[in-house]
C-alpha cells in the first residue's frame, strides 16, 4: 500500500476515472488527465503507476476493436519508442523531482496547445518514427506519451485511432516499464498504487463505454484539453514555487 493520504488516493482515483473515460471514448487521455494530478500530489508515485494503468486499458480497446489497428504504422513507430524510452530512463534518473514536475506540467500543455489547434501532420515512415521517440521520452517520464501519436492519427477514422493507440499503448508502456526496472527508476510503491487504481480504471471504462455512443467525442475532448491544461498550471507553479 503506498504511503499516502486517503484524500490524495481519493484525488488520483477521481482523476484516474475521468482520464479513463475521456480515452475509451477518444483513444487517450488517462495520462493527460491523471499524470498532473499525481504528479501534484505524490510526485515519488510517477511514472511507473500510470504508466501501470495505462498497459491496462487499452486492452479493453483492443478486445472491441482489434481489427483496426494499423499494424504497418505501428511497426514504423515501434523502433523510435525504443530508443526514446531509453533516453526516458535516464532522464528520470538523473532530473530532479522539481525540473520534472516543471517538465510534465509542461508537457502537458504543449500537448494540450497542440492537440487543440489540430495540427496536421503527413503520416509517413519519418513522422512515424519521430513521433515514436517523442512518444518514447515522454511516457517513461511522465507517463504521458499518447500526443504525438494521436497528432499523426487524428484525422483517421476514431477506430483506428483507437485500436492503433491501444496496441501502442500496450506494448509501450510494458516497454517503459521494464527500462525503468532495468534501470532501478521504480519503486515496488508505484507498482503498487497502479494495482490499486486497476478496480477504479474499470469503472472509468465501463462508463466510457456508456458514454462513447451517447455523447459526441468532441466535448469529452474539450473536457481533457481544460481538465489538463489547469492541471499542469498548478503543477508548473507549485514545482516553480
Amino acid at each position: 500500500m503506498p504511503d499516502v493520504a486517503v484524500w490524495i488516493l481519493a484525488a488520483i482515483a477521481v482523476s484516474v476515472v475521468l482520464g479513463a473515460v475521456v480515452q475509451s471514448v477518444v483513444g487517450l487521455g488517462l495520462g493527460l488527465v491523471a499524470a498532473p494530478v499525481v504528479t501534484l500530489l505524490a510526485p515519488e508515485l510517477m511514472p511507473g503507476s500510470l504508466l501501470v494503468l495505462g498497459m491496462v486499458l487499452p486492452v479493453f480497446t483492443l478486445a472491441r476493436e482489434r481489427r483496426d489497428v494499423d499494424w504497418a504504422g505501428f511497426g514504423w513507430a515501434m523502433p523510435g519508442r525504443v530508443v526514446g524510452t531509453v533516453v526516458g530512463a535516464w532522464v528520470v534518473a538523473t532530473v530532479s523531482p522539481r525540473d520534472l514536475g516543471v517538465a510534465v506540467g509542461l508537457a502537458v500543455l504543449l500537448a494540450v496547445v497542440l492537440t487543440a489547434w489540430a495540427i496536421r501532420v503527413p503520416v509517413t515512415r519519418t513522422t512515424l518514427g519521430v513521433a515514436g521517440f517523442t512518444s518514447g521520452i515522454a511516457a517513461t517520464t511522465s507517463a504521458i506519451g499518447g500526443p504525438p501519436m494521436a497528432l499523426l492519427y487524428q484525422h483517421r477514422p476514431a477506430r483506428q485511432v483507437r485500436s492503433t493507440l491501444a496496441v501502442y499503448f500496450v506494448v509501450g508502456s510494458g516497454l517503459s516499464l521494464v527500462t525503468l526496472a532495468v534501470a532501478g527508476q521504480l519503486p515496488v510503491e508505484q507498482l503498487a498504487l497502479g494495482a490499486l487504481m486497476v478496480p477504479v480504471l474499470l469503472l472509468g471504462v465501463a462508463v466510457g463505454e456508456w458514454a462513447r455512443d451517447r455523447v459526441p467525442a468532441a466535448r469529452f475532448r474539450t473536457l481533457v484539453l481544460a481538465v489538463s491544461a489547469v492541471s499542469a498550471v498548478v503543477l508548473v507553479v507549485r514545482s516553480l514555487v
